[in-house]
């Protein structure tokens, strides 16, 4: 069975990742891998090492205990990699045919502090399939209630659109379309993009909404716009192939990355995966 994979350093962050992965990977029937990653320390002894991976293997059994009982189809399991966090997460996504990743971002703890913005991306860029980024100090107590899916003119913009339509049921969430302008001789082709999305999500019986915005700087457009209807996520392109993308991530996405407070759902343009079938 296909797995969500989760990572996690024991942070808050990290452990809200696993309350939301818990319920998409229920709607979604599958099960969960969660995947501590051990790094090497230069100024750690041996038994220093050991210790650290035996507490990591304590917690790791502790959460699986805790949340094992909420699984509804398939099972949690933990396991722990050695090398960058980055290449282990992406490996084992590839590994267990994964239809998501889910991550806490800036999550500092005294156990480790893996999931600075930096890393975030490096994940983004190099996971074979769409990325959540969940930052620490989220309320996620509450229903996901409200999507954000930024629209603007260009080729790959509308492939979130499967994702954010998956997501919105596995909530049962309203969408707010975001119709991007940047210049004024895109105004009709924007409006063709926004009543296709718009019949889409009819067809598909989700509750949304469709407004548009001039813009100039696009990060910031997006997240303010996301703060003004108290957004609970937004799921956007990272603007590259996955190829290019593992060595560059769009500036725009890098950008919401590193400063959204809400969640964030990474779709590689040409691989939108199983969420969205």
């Amino acid at each position: 069975m296909k797995s969500i994979i989760v990572g996690t350093d024991f942070s808050n962050g990290s452990y809200v990742a696993l309350d939301i992965a818990v319920d998409i990977a229920n709607k979604m029937k599958t099960g969960i891998k969660l995947l501590w990653v051990k790094k090497e320390k230069k100024l750690l002894s041996g038994d220093q090492l050991e210790a650290t991976e035996h507490l990591a293997i304590d917690k790791l059994k502790q959460l699986c205990e805790k949340h094992a009982p909420n699984m509804q189809y398939g099972a949690l399991e933990w396991d722990i990699k050695s090398g960058s966090v980055a290449n282990c997460i992406s490996e084992e996504a590839k590994a267990e045919d994964s239809p998501m990743i889910v991550i806490g971002t800036n999550g500092a703890s005294g156990f480790e502090k893996y999931w600075m913005g930096s890393t975030a991306v490096r994940i983004v860029q190099e996971a074979p399939c769409p990325t959540l980024t969940i930052r620490e100090g989220f309320n996620f107590h509450k229903k996901l209630e409200h999507i954000v899916v930024p629209i603007r003119v260009n080729a790959n913009s509308r492939q979130k659109v499967g994702p954010a339509a998956q997501m919105a049921k596995i909530f049962g969430s309203q969408v707010h379309i975001l119709g991007l302008l940047e210049t004024a001789e895109d105004a009709l082709t924007l409006r063709t993009y926004l009543k296709q999305v718009e019949n889409y999500f009819a067809k598909e019986n989700i509750p949304f909404t469709s407004c548009g915005r001039r813009y100039e700087n696009y990060s910031k457009t997006v997240l303010d716009y996301a703060a003004s209807i108290n957004a609970d996520l937004v799921v956007i392109n990272t603007e590259q192939e996955r190829l290019i993308a593992r060595l560059f991530l769009g500036t725009n996405a890098q950008q919401i990355v590193h400063k959204s407070q809400i969640p964030v759902l990474c779709i590689h343009p040409e691989d939108i995966g199983d969420i969205a079938r």
